[in-house]
Order: structure tokens, then C-alpha cells, then sequence
């Protein structure tokens, strides 16, 4: 895909990855740019810098993508690639108990993770299917693909992200509409400076969001699926389906040297 004269939408799109995009969207000579995000001051201020249209947006909630989309739609015409970007992240509250995390915690993981890029399709995909074009970049993570030590929450969500993205990529294909997942380890946003840390993340290096942002550019020019700005994710990748149980014991030796690690 190439971005000239396209219609993007770029969800999370204040800060961090999803702030990313949008300035290196932007360069591509865009017919029109909109950027939603919780916090409606920062999606103002990210718009101003941009010259586009910023909207709050809480994506768990269907009606406000819809919202967005109509807005979209009506300002600059048929949307050509959804950014479905925001994320949140989240701790076990007890390190040794892998099921602590509290049913709130599921369900808000669940939500921002998964149900955003369901609300999305259902709003986006009828007119894709009608015209025969269109594009959904998910953000997911590579512990959608791997794991995240630390954060059942995290890991599921991002699991079943990935579900949705492969059946929706395998639905529509037909339809001519393309989906990448974008699946990051560590990157230097808030949410690895916050309550996830970039912990076991970070083992093969922290990206700027402006590095993922040009792997991103090459991955939707050749509209490849599957994003890997750290490239050692498909080997870690391969390492698991070959020998499922000695990645499992991989990953609780580093868990324990995780633990055992000075902060």
C-alpha cells in the first residue's frame, strides 16, 4: 500500500507508536489524517502539529469508533487504512500467582486489545467489501506471538488479538482489504516506563517509536502480515513451534533470571 492521497485513522494516535505513525504518515502526502485518543487535549494538540482532525476517543466503547470513522468519512471521504493502536498494560497484582489478575482486569485488557479491532471491522468492513479495498493495521505485540512475563492480562489479550487479525486477514482476502498485525518487543513509550516495565521485553533491545514507525512504512508497502520491527521475534517464533516444550522451559529460566535481576 502506498499512503499517498489515502484516508488514515490512527487510534492511540497522541503519544508513543501511535503519535509515530502519524508524523511519518503524514509525510506521505495524505488526503486526510485523523487522530483519536482517550485523552482528547493531546489528540487536539497532536492534530494542530499535523494539520488534521483530532477526536476523543475511548475505543472500548463501539459507538465512539463509529463516531470516529463517520467523522472520517464525512471530512475526507472512504477511509483507506485503519491504525487500530491503543493499548494499555497491566501486572499480575501477585508475581506467583498467575491467575491474580482481577476479572476488571481481564475485561479491560480484553476490551482495549480485542474488542476495539472487532468495533473497528464492524464499522469499516461493509464499505471495504462494498468498494474492494481497504487496509486494518493492528497493533498487537510480540507477546501476542511469544509472551509477556508478569502479565496474564497482557498475554491473553494479545493472544486472541492476533486470532482476530488471522481471521479477519483470511475472511477478507478475497475482498481485496489487507491486514498487518504490528508486534513490537520493548519500545520506549509510557507503557514501558510504567506499570509493565520493559522487563523481559527488552532482552533484544528498546526501539524508538520513530524506528518502529519506518519498519511499519516497509511492512505496508509490501503488505506483509506480519510486522516485526525486532527481527529475532521470528526466530523465537520458530524455536516455539518446533519444540514447544523447551521454548516453555526457556522462558521459565528467564523469568527466573528476570527476578533474580538487580532493579
Amino acid at each position: 500500500m502506498k499512503l499517498a492521497d489515502k484516508v488514515v485513522v490512527i487510534t492511540g494516535g497522541a503519544n508513543g507508536i501511535g503519535l509515530a505513525l502519524a508524523r511519518r504518515f503524514h509525510q506521505q502526502g495524505l488526503r486526510g489524517l485523523v487522530i483519536a485518543d482517550l485523552d482528547g487535549d493531546a489528540a487536539a494538540a497532536a492534530a494542530s502539529e499535523l494539520k488534521c482532525v483530532g477526536v476523543r476517543c475511548d475505543v472500548t466503547q463501539e459507538n465512539d469508533i463509529r463516531k470516529v470513522a463517520e467523522i472520517a468519512q464525512t471530512r475526507f471521504g472512504p477511509i483507506d487504512l485503519f491504525c487500530s493502536n491503543a493499548g494499555i498494560a497491566l501486572i499480575d497484582p501477585d508475581q506467583e500467582n498467575a491467575a491474580s489478575s482481577p476479572n476488571a482486569d481481564f475485561d479491560r485488557c480484553w476490551n482495549v486489545h480485542v474488542m476495539a479491532h472487532v468495533y473497528a471491522a464492524r464499522a469499516l468492513l461493509p464499505a471495504m467489501i462494498a468498494r474492494g479495498s481497504g487496509y486494518f493495521l493492528n497493533t498487537v505485540s510480540a507477546a501476542g506471538l511469544l509472551s509477556q512475563i508478569g502479565s496474564a492480562t497482557y498475554s491473553t489479550s494479545k493472544h486472541a488479538a492476533i486470532g482476530f487479525a488471522e481471521h479477519l486477514a483470511i475472511t477478507h482476502r478475497e475482498h481485496g482489504i489487507r491486514v498487518s498485525v504490528l508486534c513490537p518487543q520493548a519500545v520506549r513509550t509510557a507503557m514501558i516506563d510504567g506499570e509493565l516495565g520493559a522487563g523481559s521485553a527488552s532482552v533484544d533491545g528498546i526501539l524508538t517509536p520513530e524506528e518502529v514507525a519506518e519498519v511499519v512504512m516497509r511492512g505496508l508497502e509490501s503488505e506483509q502480515f506480519l510486522i516485526l520491527p525486532h527481527p529475532a521475534v521470528a526466530q523465537y517464533m520458530q524455536r516455539k513451534a518446533a519444540d514447544y516444550d523447551r521454548w516453555l522451559g526457556g522462558m521459565v529460566r528467564l523469568r527466573r533470571g528476570l527476578r533474580r535481576a538487580p532493579p
